[in-house]
């Protein structure tokens, strides 16, 4: 008994060096300079002292990139590199037109969200999730126009299960094992620190922190560096104010910025985030590239739904290029209705008679025409989640137009509603203002109190 209780203590012995050094190989393995050292893969961050690199076959490359799924000719021709979208839906058509624009692809495998009934505390569904996701990429990624994988996109919004991240991670890892020339990332709207913090510490098979972020990117670089996340990241979405983010009528209705005003946005959010902070952030994607219907018609599209472009559209051409030589969007100063602002909370009679004004010029000296629509509001949705699709307009209420100015009767039935002046310049541009008012018997409200 003595000689094997000394056997087992020789054997322990000699074990736990090497139980040891395992150990440390194991974290060395993990650390960042391991993680970003320079492999010669087709694409791959490199870390250089405290910054990072994207590379894409051997070159620096850094992301001049829009989101969305159309007019890729024109994010080529204006100085873009790479385009984002959000699953693979249409995959195949999305990465063979984007090469053939010499662009890039930031691909994303869709993740069920627990907000919309999938369950990550069933193993069998997350597994049978994981199966579809290797198949796609599987299927994909050998394509030239692949850049990297996107795995899930705000995937934690109003859940708070932490088997989320285990699934996310999963994923990357899998993708790391059939894929190794492409890095992963998956996507947070702003910088929920403690979402961050989960990521950092669940998911070591991320290897870029991806950001959806609107009105609060003005400060996403400082608030990055409050988390526990010190690797690099992607701006996946910009653009101008969110509609969560918006000021609102008495009525909820968001109060949307004119397409000259989100222009300037971002721009400015823009150069005080992505430029400024190039040592961690690999480069940004405008949202959203084309025609998008999400709360309005108007909130996040910098197309119209016939490809005329908004200042938005030409304030990243002149970033991606630094070219200004060129016929610009008209500018839309302000939209007034009785010559009150929509600030003020404007109410109209049923069927009352009043004059909506557009002030807009042209930078190039274009003659403008005004197109006027009225629509029924609809309630804010998350755009991830739902398809929603422009209600149909409310004929009769509009009179006759002068071009910047146009008469309004307004609609018969009680509720809320838009005015829209879309300013075109015939030379394929386009600018757009909106206008929320109430319609309702009575008399003048004194709070919000009084629409319901």
């Amino acid at each position: 008994m003595s000689s094997h209780f000394s056997s087992v203590v020789i054997l322990k012995s000699s074990i736990l060096p090497l139980l040891i050094l395992l150990a440390g190989a194991c974290s060395f393995k993990a650390s960042d300079d391991q993680r970003y050292e320079k492999m010669g893969r087709k694409v791959e961050v490199v870390k250089d002292g405290d910054a990072y690199t994207l590379y894409k076959d051997g070159k620096p490359y850094f992301i001049k990139g829009a989101a969305g799924y159309e007019h890729f000719d024109k994010v080529a021709a204006y100085g873009g590199n790479s385009i984002r979208v959000w699953h693979t839906d249409d995959a195949q058509r999305i990465l063979d037109e984007a090469h053939a624009n010499g662009l890039t692809v930031m691909l994303g495998l869709w993740m069920e969200r627990e907000r919309e009934g999938f369950n990550y505390y069933d193993k069998d569904d997350v597994a049978a999730q994981k199966e579809r996701l290797r198949q796609e990429v599987l299927k994909y990624k050998d394509h030239p126009a692949l850049l990297m994988w996107v795995v899930g996109n705000e995937l934690y919004a109003e859940g708070s299960n932490v088997k989320v991240w285990d699934a996310v991670n999963g994923v990357a890892e899998m993708i790391h094992e059939l894929d190794p020339d492409h890095p992963t990332t998956t996507t947070v709207m702003n910088v929920p620190e403690k979402v961050v913090n989960l990521i950092k510490r669940r998911c070591p098979a991320i290897d870029i922190l991806s950001i959806n972020a609107f009105g609060a990117m003005h400060n996403l670089a400082d608030e990055l560096r409050e988390t526990d996340w010190d690797g690099p990241y992607v701006i996946a979405e910009f653009g101008g104010r969110g509609y969560w983010e918006a000021y609102t009528t008495w009525w909820y209705a968001p109060i949307e910025q004119t397409s000259s005003e989100k222009a300037e946005f971002a721009r400015t959010k823009y150069e005080r985030t992505v430029l400024v902070d190039k040592d961690r952030c690999l480069g940004a994607y405008v949202f959203m590239w084309g025609y998008k219907y999400e709360t309005t018609p108007t909130w996040f599209s910098l197309m119209t739904e016939t490809g005329e472009e908004t200042a938005l559209v030409h304030t990243m051409r002149e970033i991606w290029t630094g070219q200004q030589d060129f016929n610009k969007a008209p500018h839309i100063a302000y939209l007034t209705i009785k010559d009150i602002f929509p600030t003020d909370q404007v109410y109209l009679q049923p069927g009352e008679d009043c004059i909506a004004k557009v002030y807009a010029t042209d930078p190039d000296g274009d003659t403008l025409q005004v197109r006027w629509e009225v629509l029924p509001e609809t309630v804010s949705e998350d755009g991830n989640a739902i398809k929603e699709e422009k209600p149909d307009v409310i004929n009769g209420v509009l009179g006759t137009s002068d071009g910047t100015q146009v008469s309004l009767k307004a609609p018969k039935r009680d509720g809320p509603y838009r005015l829209y002046a879309y300013v075109y310049d015939g030379q394929g541009n386009v600018a757009f203002a909106n206008f929320p008012f109430y319609v309702k018997a009575g008399n003048t409200f004194s709070s919000a109190l009084d629409f319901y």
